[in-house]
């Protein structure tokens, strides 16, 4: 399983729309923050780490994607986790509440 370096991921707006978009009113300030490439997924159960369906093993954690208010909240605050097999480049997406 290849492995890469951890990277924060700040998300910028690219739009009006996204710039005046509503902060979260209810979740603790991490939430809508923990973007991020690499290193090890935060908040995820090891149990649940996904194998390639070709063959290869355990897959790479590529990153997560947090979620971003109250309108656009994944399974109660939760986090979208991306991983990759580098040997067929098959990827999965795994939803975790937290």
């Amino acid at each position: 399983m290849k492995s890469i370096p951890p990277f924060k991921l700040n998300p910028e707006p690219l739009s009006d729309e996204a710039r005046h978009m509503s902060k979260f009113k209810w979740a603790s300030k991490e939430i809508g923050t923990r973007h991020r490439l690499g290193g090890e997924p935060q908040h995820f159960d090891k149990e649940q780490w996904p194998s390639c369906s070709g063959g290869h093993g355990k897959m790479t954690f590529y990153g997560q994607l947090d979620s971003i208010n109250d309108d656009i909240c994944i399974a109660d605050c939760g986090i979208v986790y991306v991983f990759l097999c580098f040997d067929c480049y098959r990827a999965i997406a795994v939803v975790s509440s937290n």
